[in-house]
């Protein structure tokens, strides 16, 4: 039982070092792009419940090659709004200069900016063009592009030309939903120029602790039918191309992503990046994530912005679902998470009463295991004299004494006459450990879990912000409480002070874990006090003494 606490505190708690280790790597300087800021001028939006309309221009192929230059004199913004986007466009170089998710913010308590602010001057503006060969003589990404809002209120096209190189890009939305419809095209001379559209420095909160531990770049496989994720140090080196068939690639945080959806070929090429930048939070440069995506030169590809939310992946593409990763024991955590889901939409709406409902049912449904092993550890706790004496027949000797095997024989036998089973009390323990990581794989990356109060507290993904957790606290203490309402089962007197240490090893454990996870083991705890007392009321130890001697006389008399 000590060595699976032991591994459970490893796999929970070492695994999200290891991983916030393998996060940091060294960057090669990124290409710079130059950026500016000048006066705003919002554009609006209105209503209207459809899919995202293609420009007209861009749906016929896109802008012919023309000998007169568009070109704007000036550099301009142009605000979008819809019912879960605020997006800021800039017509330096047709990009995005702040793309916020209306209805989610940030662990500071702002809006939800998935632009990293910090990166814009070293890496460029996310959808700026980058070329993996010679490209046009006209910079553009630094161009005055012309832009066209939609009449609608709900895209922007953006074309250029400087008589010898065309350009457009167009962005359209709908009034409530997160998938993008985009597209756009390069020409010089007439003919197209392969092209990828790329979002580097960062993506997603990036107020969170050590925010590039979480991020990385993605891309669905359809080769092999896996999602394929890099952190920042796969392009340490250098830009890294990557061409492939793909359902979709692009960029993610925990609980965020922004993927490309593949055309109808599937073929996408994308180039990875490690982007030495700061945040708005500190200035410490850390490598960032950053990716390319495209290939052709008229690229039209969707786009999913947005939370990492079930229903919405699934409704996209049922393949973009795979972004959540479930862990290994996805098979329990997916389920779980659905139960939850139901039960706070339908019943509790909150997810910590969910949490501890849950805990319940699972609790309830393994009463029957959970009562064999009371039932073992009582027997176990009645034949104590008997071990004791053994251990005292057999004190002093080494393990490597031929009596020990004796001394092993011996207390194996007593087992077998009383059909106790020295191993049943690690089973439900063991039969836990899976429910265990599934509640924590569930709180680490759905992002309904996020920022999801109860009570006194206000994020049950995070630890508890007081200065003294309460939580932790009381699930020690419950933990003390069933330790001692709990007959011991072990004859060895070293593994016994062992065992009375085990709820401070269990609050160290879990006095930084995530509140939801604390909130688990505390209901699992309360449950099993009432289990135990109930069991304990029914079962007393002087009815399985007396039927542990009886027991024992008609061994003898076998014997």
């Amino acid at each position: 039982m000590v060595l699976a606490f032991a591994l459970m505190g490893i796999i929970l708690f070492g695994t999200q070092w290891l991983y916030k280790k393998l996060g940091y790597a060294t960057a090669t300087p990124p290409e710079t792009t130059a950026q500016t800021t000048k006066s705003p001028a919002a554009g609006t939006t209105k209503p209207q419940d459809s899919k995202p309309a293609m420009d007209a221009s861009l749906a016929a192929g896109g802008p012919d090659a023309a000998s007169q230059p568009v070109v704007a004199s000036n550099e301009t913004e142009f605000a979008l709004d819809t019912s879960v986007y605020h997006i800021v466009f800039t017509n330096r170089g047709a990009a995005v200069k702040s793309w916020t998710l209306r209805q989610f913010s940030d662990s500071h308590g702002n809006a939800l900016e998935l632009v990293n602010t910090k990166a814009a001057s070293k890496t460029g503006l996310p959808f700026t063009v980058r070329f993996r060969q010679n490209g046009p003589t006209s910079d553009l990404n630094a161009a005055l592009w012309v832009a066209h809002p939609q009449a609608d209120g709900l895209g922007v096209t953006y074309a250029f030309s400087d008589g010898q190189t065309t350009a457009s890009k167009t962005f359209s939305f709908t009034k409530d939903g997160y998938l993008v419809q985009f597209a756009d095209e390069v020409k010089m001379g007439g003919q197209s120029l392969p092209h990828l559209v790329q979002w580097r420095g960062g993506f997603g909160d990036m107020a969170v602790e050590a925010p590039e531990a979480h991020q990385a770049m993605i891309h669905y496989d359809l080769s092999s039918n896996k999602l394929v994720s890099e952190p920042a140090k796969t392009a340490k080196n250098g830009p890294l191309p990557t061409d492939g068939n793909f359902s979709f690639a692009g960029i993610e945080d925990q609980y965020f992503t922004a993927v490309f959806l593949a055309p109808l070929t599937n073929q996408l090429q994308t180039t990875m990046f490690s982007d030495s930048v700061g945040t708005y939070v500190k200035n410490e440069e850390v490598p960032f994530p950053g990716i390319a995506v495209g290939g052709e030169g008229r690229n039209q590809l969707g786009l999913f912005v947005g939370p990492k939310k079930l229903s919405e992946l699934q409704n996209v593409n049922p393949k973009l679902a795979n972004v959540i990763d479930w862990g290994w024991f996805g098979l329990i955590a997916k389920p779980l998470f659905l139960v939850l889901q139901w039960m706070n939409a339908g019943y509790v709406h909150n997810y910590g009463w969910a949490i501890m409902l849950l805990t319940l049912a699972i609790n309830v449904a393994m009463f029957p295991l959970k009562l064999a092993n009371l039932k073992s550890m009582r027997k176990m706790q009645a034949l104590q004299p008997e071990l004791n004496r053994i251990n005292e027949k057999y004190k002093g000797l080494s393990m490597t004494d031929p009596k020990a095997q004796k001394k092993q024989e011996e207390t194996m036998a007593l087992y077998k006459v009383h059909g106790v089973n020295p191993m049943g009390g690690c089973l439900p323990m063991l039969i836990q450990l899976p429910f265990l990581y599934a509640f924590y794989k569930v709180l680490s990356v759905t992002v309904e879990l996020r920022h999801a109060e109860w009570l006194w507290i206000h994020d049950l993904s995070q630890p508890e912000q007081l200065a003294i957790r309460v939580l932790p606290i009381i699930m020690v203490a419950s933990s003390f409480l069933m330790q001692k309402m709990t007959p011991m089962a072990g004859g060895d007197p070293s593994q016994q002070k062992v065992m009375q240490f085990m709820p401070l090893m269990w609050g160290y454990f879990f006095w930084s874990a995530s509140s939801g996870l604390v909130l688990y083991w505390l209901t699992s705890n309360l449950v099993g006090i009432a289990q135990q007392w109930f069991f304990n009321k029914t079962a007393p130890l002087s009815t399985v003494l007396i039927q542990a001697s009886n027991n024992s006389r008609d061994g003898r008399k076998k014997g």
